[in-house]
């Protein structure tokens, strides 16, 4: 039973490729914790929506939530929808305490990352 269930939280899109990274790194993020349980849930375009993921990590027995959005840029979603979504996800699961993090583009850890790879001098061209 894990008792700590993560999100990563992205906004989805049609093409079935895109979400890839994001699974690349909810398999990095449980290999690197086998006690955390870590799912992926898309905004829109793409399943499982939020409150499915959460439901579903509370019915395995998560006993409290984190949502991480992986969004590099804080617009309307990480400011608008995300918050009601979150309600959402405390109204629905009174017992389980849900921690937001702030959007990872906010990070200065990924920021430095991001930037290392931009001056990379053998960045190979895709």
């Amino acid at each position: 039973m894990h008792s700590r269930g993560i999100i990563l939280f992205a906004h989805g899109s049609r093409d079935p490729l895109w979400r890839l990274p994001m699974e690349a790194v909810a398999a990095e993020a449980a290999t690197n914790d086998p006690q955390a349980q870590v799912v992926c849930a898309y905004l829109e375009l793409t399943e499982p929506d939020l409150p499915t993921a959460a439901a579903q990590l509370v019915a395995q027995g998560a006993e409290q939530l984190t949502v991480v959005p992986m969004f590099l840029g804080v617009g309307r979603h990480v400011r608008d929808d995300l918050p009601l979504l979150m309600d959402t996800l405390r109204q629905q699961h009174p017992g389980v305490p849900v921690h937001l993090q702030a959007a990872v583009g906010e990070n200065p850890e990924l920021v430095a990352l991001l930037a290392r790879i931009a001056l990379a001098p053998h960045a190979t061209p895709q």
